[in-house]
């Protein structure tokens, strides 16, 4: 089984490139955390970087993060997933674990194409984690397996 790269502040990132981000996707992950830690933006350099690595998908995530528009949504019992707030105005959910989205370009760009690495919403999600501006919602554990039940209902 993969195991985990713990590193704080993210959730989980496998070191299973099989089922996971790139090193080089994880390493420039980890660069804009400890840049935006230490001077609260993001060097010009790492947003190319950005742009090089993601693709099409760099800027309309930031766009998504500079909107706060990614929630952490977390019940008592610890489990957690991410909700993003797309710009058509949908509410996507995100499983930062697995890097996995409810969105129609996850299945058709990441999933079937094999085009791109993730989609923006989760790339939101990575960046709101490394910039701090993930906002926080707790709800309890009923609450929780309603929201991921919901998303379940809606694609099947």
């Amino acid at each position: 089984p993969p195991t985990a790269v713990l590193i704080p502040g993210f959730d989980c990132i496998s070191d299973d490139l099989g089922t996971t981000l790139p090193a080089v996707a994880e390493e420039l992950l980890r660069e804009i955390k400890k840049a935006f830690q230490e001077t609260a933006q993001v060097p010009d350099e790492l947003l190319l970087a950005l742009k090089f690595v993601f693709g099409p998908i760099a800027v309309p995530a930031l766009d998504l993060v500079d909107q706060r528009s990614v929630t952490r949504v977390v019940s008592p019992s610890g489990r957690a997933a991410y909700q993003v707030l797309g710009s058509s105005g949908r509410l996507y959910t995100c499983y930062a674990a697995c890097h996995f989205c409810t969105c129609p370009a996850f299945a058709f760009s990441v999933l079937r194409k094999a085009d791109s690495l993730l989609c923006k919403h989760i790339l939101a999600v990575y960046l709101s984690q490394a910039t701090g501006a993930c906002q926080e919602q707790t709800v309890s554990d009923q609450q929780l397996a309603n929201i991921l039940l919901a998303e379940e209902d809606e694609d099947g």
